[in-house]
């Protein structure tokens, strides 16, 4: 048996060849990619803890008061310097709040100079009642 085939006189174009095989493709090409859909942007991160949020300018903290501290310090301290350290407790403590209310939120230290009148108070109560009682001590030891 001959595999060429017949001659037809040259009349028709050779047949085209025979479609491949249908299949998985060969092992040695990879699959098509599938197709990527768009991502969205990712998110802005939020501001790091106590950072100020930007966009707005930086905004400082208030300074604390120098004589809240001093009126602090001195409530605490009257136990040592009886009751002259109860009266300049009082007297910064007074006049550091009226400072603190007038700044406008520049200063801080408020607390501190609340609890230096509220120790000043307590340190002159204290002293006033310790001299009463040396007084009555010393007119009934007489």
């Amino acid at each position: 048996m001959s595999t060429v085939p017949p001659d037809n006189g040259g009349n028709q174009p050779p047949s085209p060849p025979p479609p491949p095989p249908a299949g998985p493709p060969p092992a040695s090409s990879p699959p098509p990619p599938p197709p990527a859909a768009p991502t969205p942007p990712p998110a802005p991160a939020p501001p790091a803890y106590g950072q100020p949020p930007g966009g707005y300018g930086y905004q400082s903290t208030p300074r604390t008061n120098g004589l809240a501290i001093a009126s602090l310090v001195l409530g605490i301290a009257q136990i040592f310097l009886c009751i002259i350290g109860g009266i300049l407790a009082l007297v910064f403590g007074y006049i550091s709040r009226r400072q603190i209310d007038e700044s406008g939120g520049t200063q801080g230290g408020r607390g501190m100079a609340i609890a230096g009148i509220i120790l000043g108070w307590i340190g002159i109560g204290l002293g006033v009642a310790y001299i009463v009682v040396i007084i009555i001590a010393a007119i009934a030891s007489s």
